[in-house]
């Protein structure tokens, strides 16, 4: 019996060691930050509205129905509903009500006002799929920085097992007395430098790592960790799309032109809803009603029969002068569609400003790699020979260990550039209309 709980302890706790040391995919954290943003949360809540207020417009374009009924007790000289003639007495009466209503006409404002509804509820998602947007970018560039914060701690910590290796190398060479004293002190002043590097980048790795966890919004940061995942730059194709061909494609699938040129469609539709006012309105109702008096020696269900009555008809409401009010409304709706033309405008010019600097950045974030890429092996190269030079004694240690600061940097360098362009890569990917699912 104590072995089994035994086990079934040790196997508790394992599943807690497990929960709490979860890795993350950058999958992983662009889900659960979408399904958790509050802003994005915002953004479904107003989508909901903007579906409300379409079922309203519809429910306007339908005839309104009514009922009542009314019950009351007098005492005394009161009027009798069914005689309509006063009587002194206690009386018990009761009346009751069915009207309905229909606009048949209001120059297509109701029309109008569902189109527009269904322009803003098209608008609402397109705001949405922006914020999406750019939660992704955000979430991807700080899971970025996670993997070049733990590249950056495990190159620093291979060169410093390279440092040590020399440090016993040389200590073996200072004890024969090959080499003077000075180098071994120096190679163990590189030994230390190294290992406050190695804390100050475990420093950077946890800083991004909870600044990560607080983006998506995980209190229990303490135990939170990524995948590291081997980030790849993508390959250059033989037809790789223009810069012309980036814009074209932004315009065409961007939100943010979307929310613009919906914009432009609901100011559009304010017009015409505003010039609806100018037109006559029709309208048709129908109306049934019956009464019921105690005093009255009749059953109550005959006083309901010969008590009752129907009345139908239309009415048409002509606008003639209303202080110039629907005037200087479309007026003034026809500013706001001015307005949204040139918002429509500005945003599409710096959508392509936009299209051009993320082009601009991933040709420069290219080269920039490539020439990192060329300085590291330029790099090595120098530093293999430094290091057979000062096997061979030919040159101090001080010497030694600038060469291997020169490589340290230039491999820090690389991976800066390698994950710079890769950031790069995405944020031109988005623009050209790629999913943030394939990102």
């Amino acid at each position: 019996m104590i072995r089994h709980l035994l086990f079934i302890c040790v196997l508790l706790f394992g599943l807690v060691v497990q929960a709490q040391t979860k890795e993350w995919s950058l999958q992983e954290c662009i889900d659960y930050a979408l399904d958790h943003n509050i802003t994005i949360k915002q953004g479904e809540l107003d989508k909901q509205l903007a579906e409300i207020d379409k079922t309203l417009a519809i429910g306007q374009m339908l005839p309104s129905i009514n009922a009542n009924i009314n019950g009351s007790s007098n005492r005394g000289l009161s009027l009798n509903p069914t005689t309509n003639q006063l009587e002194n007495a206690t009386m018990l009466s009761a009346s009751g009500a069915i009207n309905a209503g229909v606009t048949l006409f209001e120059g297509l404002k109701k029309q109008r006002e569902l189109q527009r509804t269904k322009i803003n509820e098209l608008a609402a998602s397109y705001r949405l799929d922006k914020m999406k947007d750019d939660v992704v970018l955000h979430v991807a560039n700080a899971y970025l920085q996670i993997v070049l914060n733990k590249e950056n701690l495990e190159l620093v910590k291979q060169r410093n097992e390279v440092t040590l290796e020399q440090l016993e190398r040389t200590q073996h060479l200072v004890d024969a007395g090959s080499l003077p004293q000075g180098d071994l002190l120096e190679i163990k002043a590189d030994d230390a430098r190294e290992k406050q590097q190695i804390i100050e980048a475990e420093n950077e790795v946890a800083i991004s790592l909870i600044s990560l966890a607080q983006l998506l919004r995980i209190k229990e940061y303490q135990d939170f960790d990524i995948v590291q995942e081997n980030f790849e730059i993508a390959e250059q194709g033989l037809e790789e799309p223009s810069v012309y061909d980036y814009v074209a494609k932004a315009k065409e699938t961007r939100a943010e032109v979307k929310i613009a040129e919906s914009s432009v469609e609901l100011a559009a539709k304010d017009v015409d809803i505003a010039r609806s006012s100018y037109y006559p309105s029709l309208s048709a109702f129908f109306g049934y009603n019956t009464r019921y008096a105690e005093s009255d020696p009749t059953s109550f269900r005959r006083q309901l029969s010969i008590n009752d009555g129907l009345g139908y008809g239309v009415q048409l409401n002509i606008p003639i002068f209303n202080g110039l009010s629907v005037r200087k409304q479309v007026q003034r709706s026809q500013i706001g569609l001015e307005k949204a033309k040139n918002e429509l405008e500005q945003t599409e010019l710096e959508l392509e400003s936009s299209v051009y600097q993320a082009y601009m950045d991933v040709k420069g974030a290219q080269k920039s790699y490539e020439a990192a890429n060329a300085a590291l092996q330029s790099q090595e190269l120098a530093f293999e020979h430094s290091q057979n030079r000062f096997d061979a004694g030919l040159i101090t240690a001080f010497e030694f260990s600038q060469a291997k600061s020169r490589l340290d940097q230039t491999m820090i360098e690389l991976n800066q550039s390698k994950y710079n362009y890769i950031f790069k890569q995405k944020v031109l990917e988005l623009y050209f209309g790629v999913p943030y699912s394939d990102i």
